[in-house]
């Protein structure tokens, strides 16, 4: 649950800017979409060196 101060003589704009800022941070949306599925530790992690290789290839390619 998020809680955000609010002081008596700030508006609202600014009170929901601060949520906005402090509901990124809390990386709630990427948490529930991470949440909804599982995924095998070992699937995860292939997906993690495909990342790294096809990140290295681009970077060899254009550089």
């Amino acid at each position: 649950m998020l809680i955000i101060d609010v002081k008596e003589a700030e508006s609202i704009d600014r009170a929901l800017k601060k949520y906005k800022k402090k509901f990124e941070q809390a990386q709630t949306v990427k948490q529930l979409r991470r949440r909804k599925h599982f995924t095998k530790p070992s699937v995860e992690r292939r997906g993690e060196i495909l990342k790294a290789i096809n990140r290295q290839d681009y970077l060899s390619k254009h550089v």
